[in-house]
């Protein structure tokens, strides 16, 4: 192997273990970790020329996918059912809005076309409710809130995308239709709906039904299926995005084998891709151009955090339930991200006249946003006192090791009301023969089953079983309603 290829291996393990490590001061310091990441990149690009647009924006967009993937697979549907209608408001009418308000100002500041306003305003439209998550840790903020913050988040990239590409598409063809681009984005949002969850449904079948050699394939069958929907969706010119972000939320919602396994692994790869993707995004900026934009910057971000994003707030959730205080929050919870960044490089690549100076603007809105908002936001959410008391009682983990090639393999089922043997005995249940108890969790601890044990609704059971035996097993658990309980049988 060449010393340069031994050189690039060296240097990309020592960004990926900074990036690890700088997530610990950015919770210390109350600042998203993308401003860390970022950071790094930008120093870097002293040292090492970057300016491939074509390779970031390919880079991102994959990286977005893992992201979107694992955003839809923690998502619990049940907590975003309640909050669906005021989120879909924030991420359409919410966006169009902080697209025209930031357009009319970026006009002004820029010196730009009208078009090329609105394309700015368009760009920096979506927000990055990880990093408001990352931010918050774990203060208990209630449950509307973060749910309707999660919600937005997954559904405004895809609208954010679409108004960016169609506006690039106007600038460099002034005659197109509106009507043309109305049907478009129907056509988007509506086939990438139904991909991502057609595709999320394929892939739980084959999930549950294929029975490969190594528990570790999963994760890896589960990320295949997620770039497969972007592809799919990209190939009928529908939202890719939207579909990932369906399929992983129809996915992290079904009953999965492998579940606890294909989170794990999804949550660390998202990470990993997040480091690298604003290592990257950073690469590409160089300070020095920075500086060069840093009014039109401070001016644009602070227009974006309290002016166009409190007004689209409110407005789009005038109908809600949601007091003054909690649209307050969620007015400075707007923090921006991967997306906006990812998204000005399309103006790079499209070859518009003020492309580069886009793409440095955003960056700068991206990074004031995350150090200003991010380190605020905590404080302002206790200031609104919409923080509880923090649950210092940690779960009880348990980590099992993997069974192999062997015939056996564990489940966890978490015990509802309605379960035959919900407040029995497990001497007097009847297990069929050869499947096993091994461990218990109630009330955050982790309880030996014996034969004089109960099984109370709530607890958490582990089970041994032979993979034969999977279908009799399931259905020895399925409630008296036909549901199993609320956590599913699920594989580790």
């Amino acid at each position: 192997m060449s010393q340069l290829a031994d050189n690039i291996i060296l240097l990309l393990a020592a960004l990926l273990l900074v990036g690890v490590f700088s997530t610990k001061f950015s919770t210390k310091f109350g600042m998203p970790a993308l401003v860390l990441f970022l950071a790094a990149g930008m120093v870097l690009s002293q040292f090492i020329f970057f300016n491939n647009a074509s390779l970031t924006q390919m880079a991102g967009i994959f990286a977005l996918v893992v992201i979107l993937f694992e955003g839809g697979m923690q998502t619990n549907i049940k907590d975003i059912k309640p909050v669906i209608r005021p989120a879909l408001s924030l991420s359409t009418v919410g966006v169009i809005m902080t697209t025209v308000i930031v357009g009319v100002f970026a006009k002004l500041i820029l010196d730009v076309s009208w078009a090329e306003s609105f394309l700015f305003g368009a760009i920096v439209g979506s927000t990055d409710a990880a990093a408001v998550f990352s931010v918050l840790g774990g203060k208990n903020i209630d449950k509307r809130l973060t749910s309707t913050l999660e919600a937005e988040s997954g559904s405004n990239d895809p609208m954010a995308v679409f108004l960016t590409v169609s506006l690039i598409e106007w600038i460099q063809h002034p005659d197109i239709a509106i009507w043309g681009l109305l049907l478009s984005f129907i056509w988007e949002m509506g086939i990438g709906l139904v991909l991502g969850f057609v595709l999320g449904k394929i892939a739980v079948y084959c999930i549950n039904r294929i029975n490969l050699d190594s528990t570790g394939l999963y994760p890896v069958m589960a990320i295949g299926f997620a770039v497969l929907t972007y592809g799919l969706s990209a190939w009928v010119h529908s939202s890719g995005l939207l579909a990932v972000y369906v399929m992983g939320l129809t996915l992290g919602n079904s009953e999965l084998m492998y579940h606890r396994t294909i989170m794990n692994f999804s949550h660390g790869f998202a990470w990993m891709m997040q480091i690298f993707m604003f290592i990257l995004l950073g690469l590409l900026v160089f300070p020095q151009e920075l500086a060069e934009v840093a009014w039109q910057g401070i001016l644009l971000s602070v227009i974006l955090m309290v002016v166009a994003r409190p007004i689209g707030v409110f407005i789009s959730l005038h109908f809600s339930k949601f007091s003054i205080r909690e649209k307050t929050l969620i007015s400075w919870a707007g923090l921006r991200g991967a997306v906006p960044i990812v998204l000005a490089t399309y103006p790079l690549l499209a070859d518009l006249p003020h492309g580069r100076l886009f793409f440095n603007v955003v960056f700068f809105v991206v990074l004031t946003s995350a150090v200003i908002q991010g380190t605020s936001i905590s404080p302002l959410a206790s200031r609104l006192k919409l923080v509880g008391q923090e649950d210092s009682d940690q779960p009880s983990l348990m980590e099992l090791v993997a069974l192999g090639k062997t015939d056996s393999e564990f489940n966890h089922i978490g015990i509802n009301p309605n379960m035959p043997i919900a407040g029995q005995k497990i001497s007097e249940i009847g297990l069929p023969d050869d499947i096993l108890f091994t461990a218990i969790i109630r009330n955050k601890k982790i309880v030996t089953p014996h034969g004089s044990t109960v099984i109370e609704p709530g607890d958490t059971v582990y089970v041994l079983s032979p993979k034969s035996k999977r279908d009799e097993m399931r259905a020895f658990f399925r409630s008296r309603k036909g549901k199993t309980a609320e956590e599913d049988v699920s594989l580790i």
